[in-house]
Formats: C-alpha cells, sequence, structure tokens
C-alpha cells in the first residue's frame, strides 16, 4: 500500500477502505507519510468529501493513534460535553460541577484558547496552583475517588488529531466536514466516555457561521457516534452574541462560579442548565429533562453545585481563597464603563468582534504558546432585543494598557449597533439532534 495511491484514489472521488485510511493515519502519526502527502490527502478529502462510514473509519484510526483511556471499570456510564467553541463559552466550568453533584462521574480533558475564542485551562489558571497537567494515572484515581476531574489533554491521545489540524490550519482545508468531525470526536472516544453531549455553535462568532453547516455537522457527528456504538446529543446554539456577560478570563471563571450559586446571567444559566440535563439524560440520573433540570436547580439552591466545584480546586492544588474570595482574582489596573450614546434596542452584537477586542486586550494568544492576560477582558450589559437608555452603562472594559483601552472602546461602541425599533431577542437553541 503506498500514500501517493491513496491521494489519487480520493481525489479522483473514490470510496477509500478501513485499512486504506488506517495505513494513512498510522504513516501520518509515525512521520512514514510526509506532511506535503498528508495535505494534499486534506485537501482531496475537503474537495471530494468522505462518506460516513470513511468518516466513521477516519475518526476511530485517529482515536486509536496513540493511548485510549477505558473509563468503564470505574465508572461504567461517563457522559463528556465538548464545545466548538465560542465568545463567554465557559460552560464547562459551571456544568461539570453541576452534573458531577448530581452523581454522574465526569472525566474532560480540556484545551486552551486560541484567536478569539477563550480556553477552559486558561480560565482555571486564573486560580494559582490548579494543576491542569494531571497524569493518566492521577486523572483515572481522582476520577474513581472524587467523581469529577477536569485537566490539560494529554498529548499521546489521538496524536494523529494534533499533526492534521496543525496541517489543516496552514492549507487552507479547515472547512472540512469530515475533517471537523474526526478532529472532534476522535477525541472524545480516545478519552473513553460512554456518551457524549456536543454544543455546536453557529453564528458570527461561531466557527461554523451558517446554521445549515452545523445541522450537517451535528447529524454526521450522531452517524459516527451511532457507528462507534456511543450515545449522542449535538445541540445547535447561537453564537451571534457573547454567552452571559464576561469574555475573559478570569471574569469568566468569576461568572461561571457565580452561576453555581444562583447568581449567574439568564441566558447563561439556561445554556448551563440545558446542557447539564442532557448530560444527566444520557447518564441515566434522570428519567426526563424536566425532572434532570429539578435536580440541578436543587443543587445550585442547596450549594452542592458550587461546594462540588470548590472541592475540584482542592483536589487539583488549587489556591481555594480565590474561589471563596472573589476579589482576589486576578483584577485589571483600568475599569471603564463604556455609556450607551443613543437609546433604543440593541440590534446586534457581533460576537466575533467583542471576541477578538478582548484577546487584543490580552485574554487572547495569536499563536500557540503566547501566555495570556488573566485580568482583563469585557462585561457585556444588555443583550440583543433588550431596550437601552442614552447615558447607561453599555458595557465595562477591564485592561491593562491605556492604548489597548482606547481601541476597545472605539470597537465597542461600533459593535453595539442600537436601533430605534423594537427588536427580536436571539434563540439560545435552534436544534437538537441525537442518537436513536
Amino acid at each position: 500500500m503506498k500514500a501517493v495511491d491513496i491521494i489519487v484514489k480520493k481525489r479522483d472521488g473514490q470510496e477509500l477502505s478501513r485499512a486504506e485510511i488506517e495505513f494513512f493515519i498510522q504513516g501520518v502519526t509515525s512521520g512514514d507519510i510526509p506532511d506535503y502527502q498528508a495535505s494534499a490527502w486534506a485537501m482531496a478529502v475537503l474537495l471530494q468529501g468522505m462518506n460516513e462510514r470513511e468518516t466513521t473509519d477516519l475518526t476511530l484510526a485517529m482515536a486509536h493513534s496513540g493511548e485510549t483511556l477505558d473509563l468503564s471499570q470505574i465508572a461504567p456510564n461517563t457522559v463528556d460535553k465538548h464545545s466548538t467553541g465560542g465568545v463567554g463559552d465557559k460552560t464547562t466550568l459551571t456544568v461539570l460541577p453541576l452534573v458531577a453533584s448530581c452523581g454522574l462521574p465526569v472525566a474532560k480533558m480540556s484545551g486552551r484558547g486560541l484567536g478569539f475564542t477563550g480556553g477552559t485551562l486558561d480560565k482555571l489558571e486564573s486560580i494559582p496552583g490548579y494543576r491542569v497537567d494531571l497524569s493518566k494515572q492521577e486523572f483515572l484515581d481522582q476520577l474513581a475517588d472524587f467523581g469529577l476531574v477536569l485537566s490539560g489533554q494529554s498529548a499521546d491521545l489521538a496524536p494523529a488529531d494534533g499533526k492534521l489540524y496543525a496541517l489543516r490550519d496552514v492549507t487552507g482545508t479547515v472547512q472540512s466536514l469530515p475533517l471537523i468531525a474526526a478532529s472532534v470526536l476522535s477525541k472524545k472516544l480516545a478519552a473513553g466516555a460512554s456518551g457524549f453531549v456536543l454544543d455546536v455553535k453557529t453564528g458570527v462568532g461561531a466557527f461554523m457561521e451558517e446554521r445549515k453547516e452545523a445541522v450537517k455537522l451535528s447529524r454526521l457527528m450522531v452517524k459516527i457516534c451511532e457507528m462507534s456504538n456511543r450515545n449522542v446529543v449535538c445541540l445547535v446554539t447561537d453564537m451571534n452574541q457573547p454567552l452571559g456577560s464576561a469574555v475573559g478570563n478570569a471574569l469568566e471563571l468569576r461568572e461561571a462560579i457565580l452561576t453555581l450559586q444562583g447568581k449567574g446571567p439568564h441566558d447563561y444559566t439556561e445554556h448551563c442548565l440545558l446542557i447539564a440535563s442532557y448530560m444527566l439524560l444520557l447518564g441515566k440520573k434522570a428519567p426526563d429533562l424536566e425532572s434532570a433540570r429539578r435536580m440541578l436547580v436543587e443543587n445550585i439552591n442547596n450549594g452542592k453545585a458550587f461546594a462540588k466545584f470548590r472541592s475540584l480546586v482542592q483536589k487539583q492544588h488549587g489556591d481555594v481563597r480565590y474561589v471563596d474570595d472573589l476579589s482576589l482574582l486576578p483584577r485589571a489596573k483600568y475599569i471603564e464603563t463604556i455609556i450607551a450614546p443613543a437609546s433604543g434596542y440593541l440590534h446586534s452584537l457581533h460576537a466575533r468582534e467583542v471576541g477578538e477586542t478582548s484577546a487584543d486586550l490580552g485574554a487572547g494568544r495569536a499563536k500557540k504558546g503566547d501566555p495570556v492576560d488573566h485580568a482583563v477582558g469585557i462585561e457585556i450589559l444588555h443583550k440583543v432585543g433588550g431596550k437601552v437608555e442614552k447615558g447607561e452603562p453599555l458595557c465595562v472594559i477591564h485592561a491593562n494598557d491605556t492604548v489597548k483601552l482606547e481601541q476597545a472602546k472605539q470597537r465597542l461602541l461600533q459593535v453595539h449597533v442600537i436601533s430605534p425599533e423594537p427588536v427580536e431577542p436571539l434563540p439560545l437553541l435552534y436544534d437538537v439532534i441525537r442518537s436513536r
């Protein structure tokens, strides 16, 4: 079997066999297949596509390209969640302790932010001492003992994905649905959960801007999970405006903690309850969504959800004082409130622009390995459709640089588009696509 023959076969629109896909992924992982051939193959897949069977075989080959975890001996029914990325999406920080407080074990490996999307690990590292580099054994032991673990992704899990993703990013092949689906699910399958709730964002602040493409990706991922004997729910959710109010690492961590205490923004709280309810449903901890929601709300009200997060921080060696007293979290030197220039209704709030503004303040990174400023970011005070009065606070900027502060002010004033006519609020959820 030769790599060039597989490239030509896919270039000509033919179906690849499982053996051919496995051979190619093994070669990419080992380095026997050079980058230029892997790039040519990725372009062929982008142009010619893959059917569901091919995409499933690709996902499984990538999942088994390195180490895999078996959680079944520790917890026979574990459910993972994943978001395709967005602005103000700190959902993992709230949902995981909330679900675990209801008795469903959750083990998640998260990543860092790149560009305008924030990373869960960056937000957690606003807490001094919090360890995101657990070993495989530490990860499994904590799941067994505590029922909740939230750490960084092991380089040994799905290494083929890391290699292919880096090439896709510089060869114009990121948009291929089979490659996106395989990238998302290979890491999930390798991490060993028995079910997944996938939050597929759509809108101007999402990777998949067009809703029909987000739905198409969701359906493909559901098919892959069905063929891999995993239960899955895909929620197609809005990312035309930031989720919640906070955008920026320590600001988002603070909002996630407040939500666990019942003090979070309405849209973000509802989003977390939706994802968590489906996780309890897949994990067989609740018979229906209504029962799941009641359990979750009860554990917010009785303090169990917050207590689970607090214990998680302690388990992973974080300074719990920063959880108990949120004023200790990193704080920016300059905090300035922007005033609404006119009265009316908020017509639009371009999520990507808000995310990029926050990143430019220092909350994000342009390339892998760049440092982030945990203190900076933006607080959004209005949602699309909401009434705005001239002279009232529109948003708050947290900055450590006066030049960046001024640039952010100008940009955010342009991003907030106010209409004299009433505007319909944006929906939180567009579609639910799940395995049978």
